[in-house]
């Protein structure tokens, strides 16, 4: 499918051209008119359709930029004279919620319950080095090395390469996995370990399940995407600055980076305290 070329040349990974395709299916198989004849009106009653099924806001905004998508890809690469239904304005509004980070002591019974060396290492990449799901996923052999104390993170989130680095840790972890990692033609660093599917890479899916998991086992409310946040926000309270983190998660942009100084209470009660020492110290009298 031509349509499937055009995502890969915009440098989206493997698992977002697969949602793109998949929330396309499901407006194509909703349709009763032709591709061409679709109107802004019409994607309104999408729009209801899908709040129809209690579809969360931001997923409904998912399926209209995937729709919007494919629009652009009819008129710029098939020269197919239709104009874009799906309108800027027609988003849904969205809350901003903070990011959610854990507390030491949820950290402390979520990791106390990962014994399994592959989950161990995987999930400490995540907390110590910052490493979104699909990035872990992705992680290839070559692309670590031990020795500094670093690895690779090759085509992240926008197609952007960057290195991370490997605390003491995450480090032991992923030499026990390693250790034990079964002989395979995979590249990739975490594989399946039980099953039909042994020896495959193990995938995003596969990740989030076994996090799933484990937060029902300890009943911390925990995903992937907070073992990440969290990274961000420890750091942040241990004084790192604002630049050196937004490197090390691959944000695009400083904007993105700040919202963890919103849930950073610490550094917010330190610089508090030591600024009002030294306004004390000027304006009151002797």
């Amino acid at each position: 499918m031509n349509f499937r070329r055009f995502l890969k040349r915009r440098n989206h990974s493997a698992h977002t051209v697969k949602n793109y395709l998949n929330r396309l299916k499901h407006f194509v198989v909703w349709l009763d008119v032709p591709l061409e004849k679709v109107t802004p009106v019409k994607v309104l009653a999408y729009i209801d359709h899908l709040l129809d099924k209690r579809l969360k806001p931001s997923t409904i905004n998912y399926h209209l930029l995937s729709v919007r998508q494919f629009y652009d890809y009819l008129s710029h690469e098939e020269g197919v004279a239709v104009g874009n239904p799906v309108r800027r304005g027609q988003a849904l509004r969205l809350p901003k919620p903070l990011p959610r980070c854990l507390k030491e002591e949820e950290l402390t019974t979520l990791f106390g319950a990962i014994k399994r060396p592959r989950d161990r290492a995987l999930f400490l990449l995540m907390l110590r080095s910052g490493l979104r799901v699909e990035e872990v996923a992705n992680l290839t052999l070559e692309a670590i090395d031990l020795a500094r104390g670093r690895l690779l993170v090759q085509h992240g989130k926008g197609g952007k390469d960057r290195v991370v680095y490997i605390s003491s840790d995450s480090h032991q972890a992923l030499v026990e996995y390693l250790q034990l990692r079964p002989r395979a033609k995979a590249k990739q660093v975490f594989l399946v370990e039980k099953g039909p599917y042994t020896g495959k890479p193990l995938s995003v899916r596969g990740i989030q399940k076994r996090m799933e998991y484990y937060a029902r086992k300890t009943r911390v409310t925990v995903s992937c995407h907070h073992l990440r946040h969290t990274m961000a926000t420890q750091m942040l309270n241990a004084d790192a600055d604002l630049a050196t983190i937004q490197d090390l998660l691959g944000h695009t942009w400083i904007t993105t980076t700040q919202r963890y100084c919103k849930v950073s209470n610490l550094k917010v009660q330190r610089d508090y305290y030591k600024a009002m020492e030294v306004v004390m110290h000027r304006t009151l009298p002797e």
